[in-house]
């Protein structure tokens, strides 16, 4: 009896202890780990910034690391370290240390960093949008990185990405367009062409201009003609030609004969409902596709063709079909002078792109000559008034992001000249 009472009296205490049996509890568990997961990398964060802060007084080093791909994209980093070298020859800049390190995987990349970083380090690299996707967890480390990569969201604290970025080019060409002025966009199928079609209404709704018409073409030209047609409204047109001779045959006043003569030189009635036709292409492709463009009504004395920074080459400024075409960029006066030094001293014609090393020499000239530390290396490039002076034009980061400031020239009789 005993024993059956102490049974009955402790499962009455056990079902009078509050249990908590939510409706929703898979939803709580969901809750609670995302609160968690909030939680850590808030704390996570809070470390890197006071790590990050700790080393603001750390002096950066005159010895930097250069930080590119042995196999992959072989001639852009041969080209590079070349033009390293040569920048810091032209410069007379004698208290800079470089260092090669070349790199066959992401394994390899991430090691190079490790035993190099230290407070106040700076590595020039990598090449790729790839090679940089994480290397924001590095910041934490007193170190910074002056990226090439293309991808722009990989910009942020520590990483400082410097290239070409088409932005800044359509944000120029629209900052000039005449008000009021009616685009068209041509684009070719590829990586380039797709970026192009993907940014440009956000720069264009900030413009007093409008886009109103856009087409594609493939990278090997097969539907190019259809395309062009298709954006000049060929077909339509060529059908209102025909309705108005099929009238005009109808009459025999004087008036309806003398307007048949008129209209019968014409392949298509009215013209074009644009203004300016953005041509965001080149290689052979350009000189393809820019003489279709007359064949089917695309005027370039009434219509202006206009390129982008990839336009900026020689070989396209004898094309007759783009002559008084206007892009984006510079005068090449300052930068022929560096591509004729560097074909003397290494034998080979380089790629557009050899001009960033010889900037980022003259930034990191400048860090060493004013003895910075990472703090004020931090506030003079985020700072909005420092500018500076490059092969390619003034610059300024914005965002982490080299923005440059360019002009519009004009193609005449094979030269690109500044539109005054």
């Amino acid at each position: 009896f005993f024993k059956s009472f102490i049974l009955f009296l402790l499962t009455i205490i056990i079902s009078c202890v509050p249990q908590n049996y939510p409706k929703k509890e898979n939803v709580s568990i969901i809750n609670n780990s995302q609160v968690l997961k909030k939680a850590d990398i808030s704390e996570e964060k809070t470390i890197q910034d006071i790590e990050k802060n700790n080393f603001q007084q750390s002096q950066v080093l005159n010895e930097f690391e250069i930080i590119l791909p042995e196999f992959d994209n072989q001639n852009i980093t041969k080209y590079f370290i070349n033009a390293f070298e040569l920048s810091l020859y032209k410069k007379g800049v004698k208290n800079i240390q470089l260092n090669i390190n070349l790199y066959e995987n992401k394994k390899e990349l991430n090691k190079i960093i490790a035993q190099k970083s230290l407070p106040g380090k700076i590595f020039i690299g990598p090449l790729t949008s790839t090679d940089t996707e994480d290397l924001i967890n590095k910041c934490s480390q007193g170190i910074l990185f002056f990226s090439f990569a293309s991808n722009r969201k990989y910009a942020e604290e520590c990483i400082y990405l410097i290239n070409f970025f088409p932005e800044d080019d359509l944000i120029t060409l629209f900052n000039n367009f005449s008000v009021n002025s009616k685009i068209a966009l041509l684009y070719p199928e590829n990586d380039y062409g797709y970026y192009i079609n993907s940014i440009i209404d956000s720069i264009a709704v900030k413009s007093n201009s409008i886009i109103i018409n856009r087409a594609s073409y493939k990278e090997d030209l097969s539907n190019a003609r259809d395309a062009i047609k298709e954006l000049s409204k060929y077909e339509l047109r060529k059908y209102e030609l025909e309705r108005q001779k099929t009238i005009l045959k109808a009459k025999n006043d004087e008036a309806s004969k003398k307007a048949l003569k008129k209209i019968e030189r014409f392949e298509t009635a009215g013209i074009v409902d644009f203004t300016h036709i953005i041509l965001p292409d080149y290689s052979i492709r350009l000189l393809q596709i820019a003489p279709l463009l007359p064949f089917y009504d695309i005027d370039p004395n009434k219509v202006q063709f206009v390129g982008t920074g990839v336009w900026d080459n020689n070989a396209f400024f004898n094309e007759p079909s783009l002559q008084r075409s206007i892009f984006p960029g510079i005068v090449q006066s300052k930068r022929n002078q560096y591509i004729n030094n560097f074909y003397s001293n290494y034998k080979e014609e380089p790629t557009r792109t050899v001009t960033l090393p010889h900037d980022i020499i003259g930034i990191l000239a400048y860090i060493i000559n004013n003895k910075l530390n990472l703090g004020e290396v931090y506030k003079l490039l985020n700072s909005e008034s420092t500018t500076f002076d490059g092969i390619d034009g003034k610059f300024s980061f914005i965002n982490n992001i080299v923005s440059r400031d360019l002009n519009i020239l004009r193609i005449s009789n094979g030269e690109a000249n500044l539109i005054k």
